[in-house]
């Protein structure tokens, strides 16, 4: 069994009014027994569980429990040169260094983030010319007052989330599936021909650029170049997020495992 299958277990369904009947099999997995195999597989591999649930958004606590695990994996396998730089600063550096490699490991093509120019309110305030007074055009179509405008601070549409507060994670090119059209070799067989998409590479969504993170520990050391962070620093903190999807791998091997 799959550990993604189990998440169907954490939102139960209504009763299903229907003429088939159900499994009455002694080999099926109820949900007792899924419960049970998760609660196992927590035992044996406790990081890889914490940060599949926090990354599904089951339990924030598992969140944070996958936060904490992987800070402690970043202090012990910190290379010299990055404990060099850090210096005191040692340990907070390598917790925003956890919590931005967990967030870029949990990012999907259906993840949403609060939009930057409306702050989620959907509205933006832009300085227009409000008409106070219309004017006034006598019977002979001529104007006899002229209108008055006023410069004043209304509310619009952001048309950056087009209304809606969020914006979307996945590819504009690919729209979240990882495939795209590759024209010049369809133009050329004449027969549609599919391939990863080049601009998030086959992921189904951009990935957050290592500048945050560059900007975020710079907070904390001044004096860190570019140069520095992209030959020491860069590869460490890639290095966190293969270290999620590798733990999560061990929890999905464990699983599988349990309810063979």
């Amino acid at each position: 069994m799959r550990l993604e299958a189990a998440l169907k277990h954490f939102s139960p369904q209504g009763l299903t009014m229907t003429d088939t009947s159900t499994c009455t099999s002694t080999d099926r997995v109820t949900g007792t027994d899924v419960m049970a195999a998760l609660g196992m597989v927590e035992a044996k591999a406790r990081f890889g569980m914490a940060a599949f649930l926090g990354k599904t958004g089951i339990s924030s606590e598992d969140r944070e429990r996958a936060i904490a695990e992987l800070t402690l994996f970043a202090v012990k396998k910190a290379p010299k040169h990055v404990g060099k730089v850090a210096g005191r600063r040692m340990a907070r550096c390598m917790q925003i260094l956890a919590a931005l490699a967990y967030e870029e490991y949990s990012h999907s093509a259906g993840a949403s983030v609060t939009c930057h120019d409306c702050h989620g309110r959907g509205l933006v305030d832009v300085e227009r010319d409000v008409v106070i007074y219309p004017g006034y055009i006598g019977m002979d179509g001529e104007e006899k007052i002229a209108p008055t405008t006023k410069r004043q601070v209304v509310r619009e549409m952001c048309q950056t989330c087009n209304g809606k507060g969020k914006i979307n994670k996945r590819c504009r090119n690919c729209k979240g599936t990882g495939r795209a059209l590759d024209r010049e070799a369809t133009k050329a067989s004449g027969a549609p021909v599919i391939k990863d998409c080049e601009r998030c590479a086959g992921k189904g969504f951009s990935r957050m650029p290592s500048s945050v993170a560059y900007r975020a520990i710079t907070a904390l050391l001044p004096d860190l170049n570019e140069r520095t962070w992209r030959r020491n620093w860069k590869p460490f903190y890639e290095a966190l997020v293969t270290q999620c999807e590798i733990e999560e791998g061990v929890a999905a091997a464990e699983f599988s495992k349990v309810t063979r």
